[in-house]
């Protein structure tokens, strides 16, 4: 009986591995284009699209006249103001979460809330997966001065 057991939670957690480690392969010739998109998010958003992201990072906001990179930096690396944060490298899922907060109203900040203002869940993936995507430098500030 104790073996029995053993062989089903054996089998069990084989199972849980393998559904837990199942790699989400890019659509067949997006790799060549750049155009794989990222997982969904933890907060139930779409799968972001990285080119989507790119061409949305550098597009100009109608009501502001800015877009992320103006800011951020191209790649979101390289920010015009040491306040402004750096976004390359950063985990997707933050950007889009942070993205929503200011669509939504939950965050304010007077730039950020007119450049979210009207953005839907996707184009927020989208950008999520792009700057996420990008090699960045961000470092821990912990117990910096």
């Amino acid at each position: 009986m104790t073996k029995k057991i053993l062989a089903i939670a054996l089998l069990t957690a084989a199972v849980a591995l393998a559904g837990c480690s199942k790699s989400e392969e890019p659509a067949e010739g997006a790799a060549e284009a750049g155009e794989h998109e990222a997982r969904s998010s933890s907060a139930g958003l779409p799968a972001g699209n990285i080119a989507a992201g790119e061409t949305l990072a550098s597009t100009k906001n109608a009501k502001t006249g800015q877009a992320c990179v103006d800011c951020h930096g191209a790649e979101g690396n390289a920010p015009i103001d040491a306040s402004y944060p750096k976004l390359a490298g950063q985990y997707g899922d933050y950007i889009a979460h942070s993205l929503q907060g200011y669509r939504d109203g939950k965050r304010e900040h007077a730039l950020m809330s007119s450049q979210a203002a009207g953005l839907t869940d996707q184009q927020i993936s989208d950008l999520g997966a792009y700057f996420s995507s990008r090699t960045g430098n961000l470092r821990d500030l912990h117990g910096v001065q």
